[in-house]
This record gives structure tokens, C-alpha cells and sequence, in this order.
């Protein structure tokens, strides 16, 4: 058959994000870090984009005590990018990592 479209919404998008950062070793937790008012005001710690079929993404981590952060955030790139193109289909724009703090 041909002709089928695959509608996915921005917060599947986001929490498969959420799901393949929280994979990569290093990664405390997907979120903002500081005290409660700092995370209410900071926004929505992964953020997704579709345009046509390309996604742009914005995320925050906590890193764990003791890890390389520059590798970290590529690690990171790298998983939610997989996950973009591997497990939906779509294609990658760009990926902004934020490490927000290390716990």
C-alpha cells in the first residue's frame, strides 16, 4: 500500500528524546537543576520542532558528578538524533544540548 501518513505529535517527539538521553551513561536526569522557582521560570527541559519532516530540538541535562561534559552533550547529540531519525523517520535538523547543572 502506498499513501500512508505517520502523524506524530511534538510531545511523542519530545519524550522519545527524553527516553534516548536518558540512556547515554553520564546522564543524571533529563531537566533543569536549581531549586523548584529556578526550573518553573527556566521552561520545558526538551523542546521539538517539525517542520515538514525535519526536527529541530532543544534539551537540558544534568550531568553525574565526575563526567566530561564536552563528550556528555555529544553523546547526548548523538542518541537524540538516532532517535529522531532511527525510531520516527524523520530528519534531523539540529540539536542543542544544554547541560544545566551536575548533580
Amino acid at each position: 500500500m502506498s499513501g500512508h501518513d505517520l502523524t506524530v505529535s511534538n510531545a511523542v517527539i519530545a519524550e522519545m528524546i527524553r527516553l534516548a538521553a536518558l540512556e547515554v551513561p553520564g546522564v543524571q536526569r533529563v531537566g533543569r537543576s536549581g531549586p523548584p522557582w529556578r526550573r518553573l521560570f527556566a521552561g520545558q527541559a526538551v523542546r521539538a520542532g517539525v517542520h515538514g519532516r525535519r526536527v529541530h530540538v532543544e534539551l537540558a541535562v544534568v550531568a553525574r558528578p565526575g563526567q566530561a561534559l564536552g563528550p556528555l552533550g555529544e553523546q547526548v547529540r548523538s542518541a537524540a538524533g538516532a532517535a529522531i531519525e532511527r525510531l520516527l523517520g524523520l530528519e534531523l535538523d539540529s540539536v542543542t544540548v544544554v547541560i544545566d547543572g551536575v548533580g
